[in-house]
C-alpha cells in the first residue's frame, strides 16, 4: 500500500435536474460562494485554474486543475490536478428521480511535504477530513441549487 495514495468516493443526491446542476459544477470559479472549503479558485485560462482548500484539519492544499473532459451530454466533468495533490477528479451526474445523483470520484497522490511525512499516522485523519470536506460541499450545493 502506498499511503500517500487516496482513492475518494462520494455520492450526493441533489435536488434538481442534471442540467441544473452541471451548470453549477463546471462554473468552479464559483464554489467557494457554496462550499467554504474550497477557499479559492483562480482561473489561469478558459481550462485551467489554480485551486486552494481547506477542511477541518489546518493545512491548505493548492493545486492546478486543468480541464480533462466536459461533456454536458454525458453529464461528466473532469480535471487532472498538479501540485499539493497530483491526480485526477471526475463528476458523473445521471438522473435519480426528480433530482440528481451526483458520483464524485478521486485518485490522487499527496505531494505536501508535511502530508507525506505524517502519512501513516495521518491517514485516517485525512481521510475522515476529505469526508467532512465532502458532506460540506453537499449540503452547500443542495443550498445553493435551491436558491437558484
Amino acid at each position: 500500500m502506498e499511503w500517500t495514495h487516496y482513492r475518494f468516493h462520494s455520492r450526493w443526491r441533489l435536488p434538481a435536474a442534471p442540467t441544473v446542476v452541471y451548470d453549477a459544477l463546471e462554473r468552479a470559479e464559483e464554489y467557494p460562494r457554496w462550499w467554504r472549503q474550497v477557499r479559492e479558485v483562480n482561473r489561469v485560462d478558459d481550462t485551467t485554474g489554480v485551486v486552494r482548500i481547506r477542511s477541518l484539519l489546518p493545512y491548505d492544499l493548492t493545486f492546478t486543475a486543468r480541464e480533462v473532459r466536459r461533456d454536458p451530454a454525458a453529464g461528466v466533468l473532469e480535471i487532472a490536478m498538479t501540485g499539493d495533490l497530483d491526480g485526477w477528479a471526475r463528476w458523473t451526474l445521471t438522473v435519480a428521480g426528480s433530482g440528481t445523483l451526483a458520483r464524485y470520484d478521486q485518485e490522487v497522490d499527496v505531494t505536501k511535504p508535511l502530508m507525506r511525512r505524517l502519512a501513516v499516522p495521518g491517514r485516517p485523519l485525512f481521510r475522515a477530513n476529505h469526508a467532512l470536506m465532502m458532506r460540506a460541499g453537499r449540503r452547500g450545493l443542495a443550498a445553493h441549487l435551491q436558491a437558484v
